[in-house]
């Protein structure tokens, strides 16, 4: 089936972040949001609930839960079950959530940089402190740095590891003998893992998305999942995600913080959605990765021809592409605002990510092949190609 992935879509006008809070000539290729319309399915389960017209207080039913169930046991081999599962209004706020609800103000807690933003804003909001286990960068790849790692778990004050499984942005996938390694440091310093596995669908090739809960299950450390279709199916307006937890304690005091935030109940829509992305858009998925697959072929033959200077970090999962522009950028920051009010295109700057990042650039490719070649051209000519 042709889901039309070529065919741009005018989303000027409808209150998107990621389009409407720039001048109209800006090219915005920043945000993780995609410009493809959700799989035909989603869009009939929303029209015909639309059609009910009665919009009415929602409780989270069964086949939401069977939904997630069975997405994870078909796509990654790992077997949920219904009470380790608690819904929330997204993958951010279930962040936060989880770090009120198990540490402390002033408690430390690991992050692995460069790594999404939203992590350093969570930890900064709860009154928490950030802890860098900075990864390595080597010949184009990133790599864990266990051995610093282990030094900074074994502080006391190290309470929590926040995961970004598969890494935002650098796009890897971590294997079952990096994700066991991390386990193993955490159980030996009674650090509980925070695992974000938002992106876990959008892996590519031969590399497997594993759950880190699936490693560790019924022994330490204590972990906690987030995740959510709107990845996947581009779905972040609907405000629909999950957290899930073998461990009873760990999920009666998130829950009691939910509950104190007014986070637990869903619109109807983000029910019906997620219903409808995880049990009736497989092929459509399977599609857009074939498609994203092309459009990194394309970015990187393009790099290649006209930008031999910008190094591609070839991810292995997500949409979001990390560019190595070390050679040629002193500030990262500095140079997107310049790409921004001159170039008029809209990346985010390395350092968005912590300063692990300086002298790169994110993009998002998630887009007509029409707009990610324009997005190109704008590049090339702000560095001079």
């Amino acid at each position: 089936m042709d889901y039309h992935f070529d065919d741009p879509i005018d989303r000027r006008n409808t209150d998107s972040i990621k389009w409407d809070t720039s001048e109209p000539d800006v090219l915005p290729m920043w945000i993780a949001d995609m410009d493809f319309q959700a799989p035909p399915a989603i869009v009939k389960a929303l029209q015909d609930r639309v059609a009910h017209g009665v919009f009415g207080y929602t409780h989270t039913p069964p086949r939401f839960y069977d939904a997630i169930i069975g997405w994870w046991q078909k796509r990654h081999g790992f077997a949920l079950q219904k009470d380790w599962i608690l819904p929330v209004t997204g993958v951010i706020p279930a962040l936060s959530a989880t770090i009120r609800a198990l540490t402390a103000e002033g408690d430390k807690i690991l992050v692995q940089p460069p790594v999404y933003n939203h992590f350093f804003i969570a930890i900064g909001h709860c009154g928490r402190h950030v802890v860098e286990n900075n990864l390595h960068y080597h010949d184009g790849h990133y790599r864990i740095d266990f051995d610093d790692l282990e030094a900074k778990a074994a502080d006391p004050a190290v309470t929590l590891l926040m995961l970004c499984n598969p890494h935002n942005p650098a796009g890897r996938v971590w294997t079952a003998k990096e994700l066991r390694r991390i386990g193993e440091i955490c159980a030996r310093h009674d650090v509980v893992v925070l695992s974000d596995e938002i992106h876990a669908d959008l892996v590519y090739g031969s590399h497997r998305h594993i759950p880190f809960a699936s490693l560790v299950q019924g022994k330490s450390p204590r972990v906690v999942t987030v995740s959510s279709p709107s990845k996947t199916f581009n779905l972040a307006g609907l405000q629909v995600g999950y957290l899930f937890s073998e461990d009873t304690d760990l999920r009666q005091r998130i829950q009691g913080i939910l509950s104190a935030q007014e986070m637990v109940l869903l619109n109807p829509f983000a029910i019906e959605a997620l219903v409808a992305a995880y049990e009736h858009s497989d092929d459509w998925l399977e599609a857009l990765k074939r498609y994203l697959a092309g459009n990194l072929d394309y970015l990187t033959g393009f790099c290649t021809s006209r930008l031999p200077q910008v190094h591609v970090v070839p991810p292995q999962a997500t949409y979001l592409v990390w560019l190595d522009c070390r050679t040629i950028i002193p500030s990262s920051a500095d140079f997107a605002d310049k790409l921004k009010h001159h170039g008029r295109l809209w990346l985010n700057p390395g350092t968005l990510y912590g300063a692990a990042g300086e002298g790169f650039l994110r993009i998002n490719i998630a887009c007509p092949r029409s707009l990610l070649e324009e997005g190109l051209q704008r590049l090339a000519r702000s560095f001079g190609a």
